[in-house]
């Protein structure tokens, strides 16, 4: 387990694995009317102690007496991020695959049971860097105010039910670009593609790796990316609509591309943002990411993505022919 050939990352700032798509869609949710008198209602009192006994009075936490596999493989993960604090950690008996981090000021992880199970121990220490980079990069009070809507009635928030939904569904689509970004934490923690290819194969088709086979399901990966029709984009759509994760053969895809970028091998090379010269940079996270989906969009060869950009073209080259007749017709009454 872990080879000696990791590097410690000292001082790494989360804006080095941060995703493009996660830091437009969080800076597109900060302006989501209503959510700064969300979280002052949430978390301004006691919400937060709440949830925390929650997990201390039904989980097992984990210590060096419980759970001591998890406690080793995540004080590992802490050293080689080098980040200052260690999450608490606690075990829920619950045989749904999942594992997540929540809370604010002292936010933690919880691992489900089942994947304790389910995973070798590279494969969980992916997972610990994983809910671990979650924390890093500030996502876990996002996420608490998520787990509260979907466990809370609307009913019992005193802001307006349609605020609520937008919130909610702004969140949504954060939450799944979020997990890109973690993805790369757990990259950067064990630094072998291998494990974390495995572990998505295990997310999508269970514990049994000896029936499936990485090449494959790549190749299955491509399949779905192949899928091109309008009505394929469509489902594609609606099937994404209700889901908090990145489907699988997406999260491997955008793994190995970052991979294989210049971007992962220069961390590994000691060249990155430190936390201490880190400062904050919202306009220009909203612009790389938009950067980044007007990328995916001009090389996209979905049909309904291909739709919109060439009635974008055709709007924007009768927007330019009307600027030069404007033009023209302006030199014109010139004396």
């Amino acid at each position: 387990m872990l080879a000696q050939r990791v590097r410690k990352l000292s001082g790494i700032s989360p804006s080095a694995w941060e995703h493009p798509a996660d830091k437009a869609a969080l800076s597109a949710l900060k302006q989501v009317k209503g959510l700064d008198e969300l979280l002052k209602m949430l978390f301004g009192g006691t919400m937060e102690r709440s949830i925390r006994l929650l997990h201390i009075s039904c989980c097992v936490k984990v210590t060096q007496a419980q759970f001591h596999r998890v406690k080793v493989l995540l004080d590992r993960v802490i050293d080689v991020m080098d980040w200052p604090t260690t999450p608490d950690v606690f075990i829920a008996n619950n045989p749904f695959f999942n594992a997540g981090a929540i809370g604010v000021r002292a936010p933690f992880i919880v691992l489900n049971s089942s994947v304790l199970k389910a995973l070798s121990d590279d494969e969980l220490y992916c997972v610990l860097a994983h809910e671990a980079g979650h924390i890093m990069c500030g996502h876990s009070i996002y996420k608490t105010v998520l787990w509260v809507l979907l466990t809370v009635s609307f009913s019992a928030l005193p802001i307006p039910r349609i605020l609520v939904q937008a919130i909610l569904a702004a969140l949504k689509e954060w939450d799944r670009k979020s997990e890109l970004s973690a993805d790369r934490a757990a990259l950067l923690a064990l630094q072998s593609e291998t494990e974390n290819y495995s572990l998505l194969m295990k997310m999508a088709g269970g514990d049994d790796l000896s029936q499936m086979n990485v090449n494959d399901f790549f190749l299955q990966a491509r399949e779905y990316e192949d899928q091109k029709s309008v009505m394929d984009s469509f489902f594609k759509m609606l099937n994404t609509m209700g889901q908090t994760h990145p489907f699988p053969v997406v999260r491997l895809q955008e793994l190995r591309t970052w991979a294989s970028s210049g971007q992962y091998q220069a961390i590994l090379d000691g060249n990155y943002p430190r936390r201490d010269m880190t400062q904050d940079n919202t306009k220009e996270d909203v612009k790389d990411g938009f950067q980044y989906y007007k990328s995916k969009v001009q090389a996209s060869e979905d049909p309904l993505v291909k739709a919109a950009r060439e009635a974008g073209d055709t709007v924007g080259k009768a927007a330019q022919g009307l600027r030069e007749k404007l033009k023209d017709a302006f030199k014109k009454q010139q004396p």
